[in-house]
């Protein structure tokens, strides 16, 4: 299909990947659609089926990332892929996590996968990122008082960079076919304990960053204290406990396979966001 025919729709278009995607897309001539319940081009809300079609109508791919914040969603994103179909979508790439076919079953991540290989009316792609190195310069894993607190138990992940994952999501809609069917574990090309992001977030920005390691349980609680849905416990002690465990992301080939350039490394992350572990010194 030729890209300037073609128009996708990017869920959480206003969020830390999607709204890559669409920059990316743009840039490229392709015409994209937002969507989400703030800051997009059309209002989405996932339990307004209501604003389902809206968002669909004349779309040919989609990037789906699912409800965030919440465990369980099989039932609307079945209501919005049916609408997909009804639509005349004909391609999907879901966003999902690193080792999503072994969620836990009471977190709906493995069966959203499952859910959307099941249509055959459009193709699919999987992509499973690491957790993203954007984590540590957004409120999701701030240096607070020259502190990097989150519980690992020494375990180490294969941090992504978000652009990564966008590029390579522009990469399946704009050739579905290639890609369809496939499964992408993203991850940046070493795996790095949290000490180790400490160093390097102190030597790039110059302050003296220290990672401290904390219970788990501990963690939670002042995460679900400061906002944090109550059942969304389940999610983060997954996401955790896999790295404690000792289970954390292995650093993969896949973003260079799709790109045919190495993933971004952490140092070179790190280096290009300086400014902003500089910036929030002292604050």
């Amino acid at each position: 299909m030729n890209k300037h025919q073609q128009t996708a729709l990017i869920l959480g278009g206003s969020g830390r990947t999607g709204s890559l995607v669409s920059k990316q897309l743009i840039d490229g001539g392709v015409q994209a659609r937002t969507a989400s319940r703030h800051g997009s081009d059309v209002h989405f809300e996932w339990d307004d089926p209501g604003t389902y079609e809206i968002a669909l109508k004349g779309v040919d791919g989609v990037y789906l990332v699912p409800p965030t914040m919440r465990v369980r969603y099989v039932e609307p994103v079945a209501t919005f892929l049916d609408m997909a179909v009804a639509a005349g979508v004909a391609h999907v790439t879901l966003l999902s996590a690193y080792n999503g076919d072994r969620a836990p079953q009471n977190v709906d991540v493995a069966a959203v996968e499952v859910q959307v290989a099941s249509y055959r009316e459009f193709t699919h792609t999987i992509l499973r990122p690491a957790w993203v190195m954007q984590n540590f310069t957004d409120e999701h894993l701030p240096v607070l008082d020259n502190l990097l607190v989150v519980p690992s138990g020494g375990g180490a992940e294969a941090f992504v960079d978000a652009l990564d994952i966008a590029e390579v999501a522009v990469e399946t809609i704009l050739s579905p076919d290639k890609h369809a069917s496939a499964t992408y574990s993203l991850t940046g090309p070493q795996a790095m304990t949290f000490d180790e992001v400490a160093r390097t977030i102190a030597t790039v920005s110059g302050r003296p960053v220290k990672y401290l390691d904390i219970g788990e349980e501990t963690w939670i609680n002042g995460a679900i204290a400061a906002g944090v849905p109550a059942d969304y416990a389940d999610m983060l002690r997954w996401l955790t406990g896999s790295i404690i465990a000792g289970q954390g992301s292995k650093p993969t080939s896949d973003v260079e396979t799709v790109l045919g350039r190495p993933a971004t490394s952490f140092d070179e992350f790190a280096r290009r966001n300086a400014a902003v572990w500089t910036e929030q010194e002292g604050q």
